[in-house]
């Protein structure tokens, strides 16, 4: 922690060290003593137990009686949920659903992982004539559009185990179906950050999408723009990908990630 000298710079420290004792219980799988905190934040234990006092006091932590070890409070649980109810997935990307569709023209569309796929929460209608777009509430393939193909990649060994594991049906004659293709497909979407699924959903579409991290930088979600082959190729602009980019690493600051996305 920086030392920065009087009154007003002391007082900053003691909320940036509040706020790792909260962050470090929080993360934690069990309850933490002072010691195991002492450790972990390179503070002295006295320091950090005039803290503790305090939000145990506050309810925003709690102490075991038996072990005297600290666990989150009712407080902050109760906050937590505020918080994230205000900070859900589908409002929080909707400014930059909004800008990905005014900047590119196509249908914008974030999505959510489930337990069978990716389910899509939310979708901003493109400018062109004829719409072509997801309605909200479809349930898309893991191995089958640009947006499972980000959940794969960036989501849990155990997921893509059970997927490589399942019967992946041919949507399209280009589907990828061999359990080596998508394994070479994971490869490559996590070097660039972004996916695409050129007719492997149906024919004439295509989707680019990037995945959404959260305050734990676990993949929440993605976002993506969806439109025919003619608008988003197989190998997409520098401009499309750079804007899909931008639009997931400011969905994910808002859900308190501090990821940032770029294209390799």
């Amino acid at each position: 922690m920086p030392k920065v000298g009087g009154p007003a710079a002391e007082g900053v420290q003691a909320v940036v060290l509040v706020l790792r004792i909260l962050e470090a219980i929080g993360h934690a799988p069990k309850p933490m003593g002072v010691t195991a905190l002492s450790r972990e934040l390179g503070i002295t234990k006295s320091r950090i137990h005039r803290h503790l006092r305090t939000l145990v006091q506050e309810a925003y932590l709690s102490q075991e009686p038996d072990t005297e070890r600290y666990q989150v409070g009712p407080r902050l649980v109760t906050l937590g949920r505020a918080v994230a109810d205000d900070l859900d997935l589908a409002n929080a990307a909707l400014p930059a659903l909004l800008e990905l569709r005014d900047g590119l023209g196509h249908s914008a569309v974030v999505s959510q992982l489930d337990v069978d796929g990716v389910r899509v929460l939310r979708t901003m209608p493109g400018k062109a004539s004829i719409e072509i777009g997801v309605r909200p509430g479809s349930l898309l393939s893991f191995h089958g559009s640009a947006q499972g193909k980000v959940a794969l990649a960036y989501g849990p060994e155990e997921l893509r185990s059970r997927v490589m594991r399942s019967r992946l049906d041919m949507l399209t004659p280009h589907t990828l179906v061999s359990i080596g293709a998508l394994e070479r497909e994971m490869e490559l979407i996590r070097s660039r950050g972004w996916a695409v699924a050129p007719n492997e959903a149906m024919i004439g579409i295509n989707t680019l999408a990037a995945p959404i991290f959260d305050a734990s930088e676990t993949i929440a979600g993605c976002v993506g723009v969806v439109d025919s082959i003619q608008y988003i190729e197989a190998e997409p602009s520098a401009e499309q990908i750079r804007r899909i980019l931008a639009a997931a690493s400011r969905i994910s600051q808002a859900l308190g990630s501090r990821r940032r996305l770029h294209s390799t």
